[in-house]
Order: structure tokens, then C-alpha cells, then sequence
């Protein structure tokens, strides 16, 4: 089996994702540092204890994921499920890799990327062929949906794809029109998507106001879930890794409904 140094992998990964282009809410990287070198890794979505145990039994030296740990504003004392979390991984020596904001923005390799991939979702260019973004860190991507006609349509395809279930607050029978999406968490976004043009905003999570401002826009909201549209970052970057090291990268996906 082939193995790669820790701080080379580390490099790599931060020369791809260019976490230093971003305002983050949690350290981006190699955030708990274990063996010298990594021959097998556990992708997942978030570093829980569950994935943790999953790392152990198959006999993985690092995790690779999308929600790590010491998240700002976090109580910062070492107890409850933070210990565990942290025991499990020191003794076992496990290297912790977690990149957030900046495995959402990755042109290819992204969250967003990869939720447009597996919808569907045709993504506007611009002048340099990069994605046209608007928003905080340009994080919202702009497209459309060919072959889609309504918003009852992209709500069923939703469903289908991800296999969960959407919220959806606006029309089901209204044109889908341009469209924004933002995996995870950011309902907060609804606006700047509204003031790019967008008739629909497809992200994970939905807030009460988010369904004042689709009545009062006649826009449409659509909560795909946090976990359902973020799960295709970390695998896609789990597979590049793979790619470029030779080395083994198991992609397991511990489910959540949120």
C-alpha cells in the first residue's frame, strides 16, 4: 500500500482548497495532528464519533471531512463529546483533516460543484469560465436547470437525487427560472441570491424568515438538508486525493436527517 507524508498531503490539500482565500468559522486543514505518514483515510461529512470508530475498526490513519471541530464561539472545554472525540483520535493517533468553506467553493471538487453535478443544475460562467458566484466569499453559485419547467419539477428531482425529502416554500406550478444554490447552512444568503436575479434558492437549511420573504418575493425556498446536499464535497475530494497519491480512500457516509 502506498503511504504519503502527513505535511505533504497536508500541502496539497491547502494548495487545492486555498483556505486562506476565506473568513472561516472553524481553522481549515490539518487540525489534530497524528501519524507521520498516511496510507488509508476515512472521508465523511463531519468528524463525529461515529466516523471516528468507523476510522478505528478499518484501521485508517486520517480523517478527511467537511465539519471538523473548534468551531468559533465554541465552549471551548474539553468534556462530554468533545473528550471522547479527542481521546478516540489521540489514542489512536489519527491525523484529523477538515476543510469547510473552502470545500464549499471548490470549482470542481466543491460542495456546490458537486450538488450541481448530481442534480443536474447547469452552472452561469463568466467571462474566464470560472462559475459566477455572488454573495459572502462568493459562495452562492448561479445556474439553471435544463430539462426542468417548474419548481414542482426541480422539487421532485430534489427528492429523487438525494433521496430526501425537500421543504418547499413558493409554487410548485411557477417557471423555475434562474436558480441559486448554497449548500449547508445558508438560509442567511436568501437575499443576496434574490438581488443576483434568482427565482429559486436551493440550500440545506431553512429559517422562519425564509418563508416571509419567499411570499412576499414570490420567489421559491427550497431546504434540501444540511447533511443531503454536502455529502458529495468530501467524497469528490476524497477521490482526488486517491488519485494523485495512489493511496486508499474510503468515503462513508454516517446519515443525518437535518
Amino acid at each position: 500500500m502506498n503511504r504519503i507524508e502527513t505535511h505533504e498531503l497536508a500541502a496539497w490539500l491547502d494548495q487545492t482548497l486555498q483556505p486562506a482565500r476565506f473568513k472561516d468559522y472553524a481553522p481549515n486543514g490539518l487540525q489534530v495532528e497524528g501519524k507521520a505518514s498516511v496510507g488509508h483515510i476515512i472521508a465523511g461529512v463531519t468528524a463525529t464519533e461515529a466516523l471516528l470508530r468507523v476510522a478505528i475498526e478499518r484501521g485508517a490513519d486520517a480523517l478527511l471531512v467537511h465539519h471538523g471541530w473548534f468551531w468559533r464561539n465554541e465552549d471551548a472545554r474539553v468534556r462530554g463529546p468533545r473528550r471522547t472525540r479527542l481521546a478516540l483520535t489521540l489514542a489512536h493517533d489519527l491525523n484529523l483533516f477538515a476543510y469547510h468553506l473552502p470545500l464549499d467553493a471548490h470549482p470542481q471538487l466543491g460542495n456546490n460543484a458537486q450538488l450541481a453535478r448530481v442534480l443536474g443544475l447547469e452552472p452561469d460562467a463568466d467571462a474566464s469560465g470560472n462559475p459566477r458566484t455572488c454573495g459572502h466569499d462568493n459562495l452562492i453559485w448561479l445556474g439553471s436547470a435544463p430539462g426542468i419547467a417548474t419548481v414542482g419539477e426541480l422539487s421532485a428531482r430534489i427528492a429523487e437525487r438525494l433521496q430526501r425529502t425537500p421543504q418547499v416554500i413558493g409554487d410548485p406550478a411557477q417557471p423555475v427560472g434562474r436558480i441559486a444554490w448554497c449548500t449547508g447552512g445558508a438560509q442567511g444568503m436568501y437575499t443576496d441570491a434574490l438581488d443576483a436575479g434568482a427565482q429559486v434558492y436551493i440550500t440545506g437549511e431553512i429559517s422562519e424568515h425564509c418563508v416571509h420573504t419567499a411570499r412576499e418575493t414570490g420567489t421559491t425556498f427550497i431546504s434540501a438538508g444540511h447533511h443531503a446536499t454536502e455529502r458529495y464535497g468530501a467524497q469528490a475530494l476524497g477521490e482526488a486525493v486517491a488519485r494523485q497519491f495512489g493511496i486508499r480512500v474510503d468515503f462513508v457516509d454516517i446519515d443525518n436527517p437535518v
